[in-house]
């Protein structure tokens, strides 16, 4: 278990549903993890498993037919006790001094990140003049500063451009800029390689890398790709329909998976080097439906180990079966 000293994120049994003509989506439903300064956390899944939502209730930004209902999120400042994000208003003095600050968010979507009316520099420098005391010309040197400093082309001139004339690439350098013009504590990278060709994929998961070290800040990657997950990553926690159902170091969990969906996860990714003849084995079936949640595990529809009259009736507890490991599985449940 980790100090209060080196704690940065405690996220214990968040649950956070939207409401709709529908019924109750359960979008994250009991999820807990930790997060300590300078660790780079890992959270995958398939899409609509709940990462994004987890990101959102953390930064207090979950869309409007959305509420917390359950949990806490504690965030310990420098030299302060943790500050509890649910019970601020979202709106708030409070939040906002930590939104964009302390914790920064790099969104799925560039073109949607920006604001296609003003120029990139524009936006970065607004950040940087909302939280820390500076006049608009500090705020364009700092602006410039930060665009350099991830490898953006000619930043003294691309501070000036428009959102819309800038690749893909060059788009989420600058989105990667504007999350770090603070120095926030702890970066949400949300799927930060969907909106870019492969080439630059590399490119950009090797500034991030880069870009911790160097600055010394915690790391929340969400994504469906786990060599990404493996390339940044010192923990990993695996998501299935709104639960988290198994977290490990990211050494242990690849080497070692416990859980039926990560086994079945790391079975259907290609292996390099290993030619057009291997076997790629995809998971059976398809997530149900969150408003059709089955009962039981909510694997138990596609799980290859599935145990009729306990699986399917039963929610499995969560299991640590090794140091840091633990997993949501009745497989590991001591009779």
């Amino acid at each position: 278990m980790m100090d209060d000293q080196s704690r940065l994120l405690s996220v214990k049994n968040l649950s956070t549903h939207f409401f709709s003509r529908e019924g109750i989506l359960a979008a994250v439903d009991g999820v807990s993890f930790e997060i300590c300064r300078g660790e780079a956390l890992g959270i995958a899944g398939e899409s609509g498993c709940g990462k994004s939502v987890t990101a959102q209730s953390i930064l207090r930004i979950v869309p409007s037919h959305g509420k917390i209902v359950d949990g806490e999120i504690l965030f310990y400042q420098n030299g302060g006790a943790p500050v509890d994000l649910v019970s601020l208003d979202w709106k708030g003095k409070e939040i906002r001094k930590i939104r964009g600050k302390e914790i920064a968010m790099v969104f799925q979507e560039p073109m949607t990140g920006f604001s296609m009316a003003y120029t990139i520099g524009n936006q970065i420098m607004e950040v940087i003049r909302l939280h820390q005391q500076v006049n608009e010309a500090e705020a364009r040197r700092r602006a410039i500063e930060i665009l350099q400093r991830v490898g953006m082309p000619k930043p003294e001139q691309t501070i000036d451009a428009f959102p819309f004339a800038l690749s893909g690439g060059m788009r989420q350098r600058a989105m990667i800029a504007m999350a770090l013009s603070c120095n926030p504590s702890l970066l949400i990278a949300d799927e930060p390689t969907t909106a870019v060709d492969v080439t630059i994929q590399a490119q950009v998961l090797e500034l991030l890398k880069e870009l911790q070290q160097e600055m010394g800040m915690a790391m929340m990657v969400i994504t469906h790709d786990l060599a990404v997950i493996s390339e940044l990553c010192d923990r990993v926690m695996i998501m299935y329909l709104g639960k988290d159902v198994e977290s490990a170091p990211a050494s242990e969990l690849f080497s070692n998976p416990k859980h039926p969906y990560t086994v079945g996860l790391l079975k259907s990714v290609p292996e390099l080097g290993e030619g057009k003849s291997q076997e790629i084995s995809p998971i059976t079936g398809s997530v149900p439906s969150p408003y059709h949640r089955p009962g039981g595990c909510p694997f138990h529809t596609r799980c290859p180990a599935f145990i009729p009259n306990v699986c399917d009736l039963q929610a499995p507890p969560q299991v640590e079966v090794a140091k840091d490991h633990r997993v949501r599985c009745h497989l590991y449940v001591q009779e």
